[in-house]
């Protein structure tokens, strides 16, 4: 697969972005895509959140919007994959063109919108895997024109609670108008008491108590970073995903495209993303699970995250670019830092950094 790709590549890119995303979705669904060689390697294994993971690195939520392919995802030696973001009701999401591939710089901008089938089509995928096993988490949002945007995450708890191996509230993307606003102190604390408080109703009725992370944008200030930790700290949340795409064209060569509405995502995101990661390890202790998001495409910057202060690394724009082998030479490039630096396991790295990455500013 790694030998074939360029030519994938060229083909793919010959077509509009998403386009391109619909076919890959399409060869996972028809099994083109051949399963990760990937011998099991325990100092890879991840304890954390309650869950047990085979190895730290994840796919993204937005690839596998509706749930069609997780089991083919995992298949490529995924240690996880987080399905969504999901809407209770269909939508359409924001007009095409809504993605844009800046080549130059590998980063992807996007303004999808929560393009979503809804909670229905999701669940019956999900329902019908059942007992396949793997780590599939959850991603609910809320749709655009709820008037009460916290009520349709309480209701993506109820939905998924029996299926969902954990759950993300992303409450950061920057294409649905006012979403980031839940980010703000007393809407985060009047969030986070409602789907916490769901999911406990919810435990009772599918017998487990379903983790759940928060998603947080890199475009927030010291200050905001204060108040998300403060709302974090007083609360039984699981953990904490950082992070969203940002609004911010730093490092970006794309003149043209680099004036495109939406999120941005790909290698220039690494640096901002990573100096916030270790902004919340440091303001949040060792204890709450941190997943790492934002510019990974190699085993070094997957290690990076961890030494910055993940406990697991998410990817994906990066998979638009190095294809669908990349999991796998991330995997076997983090069993090889272990062999290089004699690791008993790969945490033995978390947060070896953090002190060097939270100290720079946010650029």
């Amino acid at each position: 697969m790694d030998a074939l790709w360029p030519l994938m590549r060229a083909g793919l890119f010959r077509f509009d972005p998403e386009t391109a995303h619909g076919l890959s979705i399409k060869a996972l669904k028809t099994g083109l895509a051949p399963k990760a060689k990937l011998k099991p390697d325990p100092r890879l294994v991840v304890e954390t959140g309650g869950l047990r993971f085979p190895n730290p690195i994840g796919l993204a939520a937005g690839y596998d919007k509706n749930a069609e392919v997780p089991d083919a995802i995992l298949g490529l030696g995924f240690g996880f994959t987080e399905i969504g973001t999901v809407t209770p009701l269909a939508q359409l999401g924001n007009p095409r063109p809504r993605i844009f591939r800046l080549t130059g710089d590998e980063a992807v901008i996007n303004r999808f919108g929560f393009n979503s089938e809804g909670h229905g089509s999701a669940l019956a995928r999900l329902e019908a895997r059942r007992g396949r096993g793997g780590i599939v988490g959850v991603n609910i949002g809320a749709n655009k024109d709820a008037t009460d945007r916290i009520a349709d995450y309480v209701a993506g708890i109820h939905a998924f609670a029996a299926v969902a191996s954990y759950f993300t509230a992303n409450i950061s993307s920057p294409n649905t108008p006012g979403l980031r606003d839940l980010q703000a102190r007393d809407s985060l604390r009047q969030l986070l008491a409602a789907v916490l408080s769901a999911r406990d109703e919810a435990a009772i009725r599918v017998g487990r108590k379903v983790p759940v992370f928060l998603k947080i944008a890199p475009d927030l200030t010291e200050e905001g970073l204060d108040d998300v930790a403060d709302e974090i700290r007083a609360s039984v949340l699981d953990g904490l995903i950082v992070s969203n795409t940002t609004l911010s064209r730093a490092g970006l060569s794309d003149a043209a495209l680099a004036g495109e509405a939406g999120g941005m995502s790909g290698k220039p995101l690494f640096e901002r993303s990573t100096v916030v990661l270790a902004k919340m390890r440091k303001r949040l202790g060792g204890n709450v699970p941190i997943i790492g998001v934002g510019g990974v495409h190699s085993a070094g910057t997957a290690a990076d995250k961890i030494r910055a202060g993940a406990d697991l690394v998410q990817l994906y724009s990066s998979m638009v670019y190095e294809g669908p082998g990349l999991p796998a030479r991330i995997i076997r490039g983090l069993s090889e830092i272990c062999d290089r630096e004699a690791l008993g396991s790969i945490r033995d790295l978390r947060s070896s950094r953090v002190e060097e990455w939270a100290s720079k500013p946010i650029p």
